[in-house]
C-alpha cells in the first residue's frame, strides 16, 4: 500500500465519524459508522489495505476512543471541535500504530 492509498482510507476513516442526534443525553454525542469491506473496497480503496485495517487488533479500542471523544473535551467546546476531535482519533491510531508498508 502506498502513503497515497493509506491517507486515502485515514480519510474515508474519518468521514465515517459523525456527530450523534440532538436527541442524544449529552450535549454532544460521537458515532462511527463502522464500514464492511466491500464498502471500503467499493469505495476504490486499496484491497489489501482495507483487509489489513479491519483487522487490527487495536480496532475496537479505536472505536471506543472515538465515541468517548466528548467526555475529554471542555464543555464549551462546540459540536464541530468535538467532530473534529474524534476525526482526529482515527489519524492519530492509524499514522501511530499501522505498519506502513510492512514496517
Amino acid at each position: 500500500m502506498t502513503p497515497e492509498e493509506f491517507r486515502a482510507i485515514m480519510a474515508y476513516l474519518r468521514e465515517r465519524v459523525h456527530l450523534g442526534s440532538r436527541e442524544a443525553e449529552r450535549p454532544v454525542l460521537i458515532t462511527f459508522d463502522g464500514p464492511t469491506e466491500s464498502e471500503m473496497t467499493g469505495a476504490g480503496l486499496n484491497v489489501e489495505g482495507v483487509k489489513q485495517i479491519l483487522c487490527v487488533p487495536w480496532w475496537e479500542e479505536m472505536i471506543a476512543d472515538i465515541i468517548e471523544t466528548p467526555d475529554f473535551c471542555d464543555p464549551g467546546d462546540s459540536p464541530q471541535e468535538v467532530l473534529d476531535y474524534a476525526r482526529d482519533v482515527v489519524s492519530d491510531y492509524m499514522r501511530k500504530r499501522f505498519p506502513l508498508n510492512g514496517g
